[in-house]
């Protein structure tokens, strides 16, 4: 749901992508209980890749995304954890 997205971006990071400086994006997502296997992963990165290629212009060479799964008790909101919401 929206409620639980969040989302930092950085423009002008110096960044090198395969030994390049030329423009390029990284895209961390970390979740509970939908980023936990490669066939999730699969979908998302052809979903995530279609998106930032279309609107940043970039080649999916120039991209990469990492993917961390998490647990409900390492992520905290409103005094508590998720774990217990």
């Amino acid at each position: 749901p929206p409620q639980r997205v969040a989302v930092t971006v950085r423009p002008g990071l110096p960044m090198v992508l395969a030994g390049s400086a030329e423009p390029c994006a990284q895209l961390l997502v970390s979740s509970i209980g939908v980023v936990g296997s490669a066939e999730q992963n699969r979908a998302h990165s052809a979903r995530f890749f279609d998106f930032l290629t279309a609107e940043l212009g970039l080649g999916a060479e120039r991209i990469v995304i990492r993917f961390y799964p998490l647990e409900p008790w390492q992520i905290g909101k409103n005094r508590t954890v998720m774990t217990f919401m």
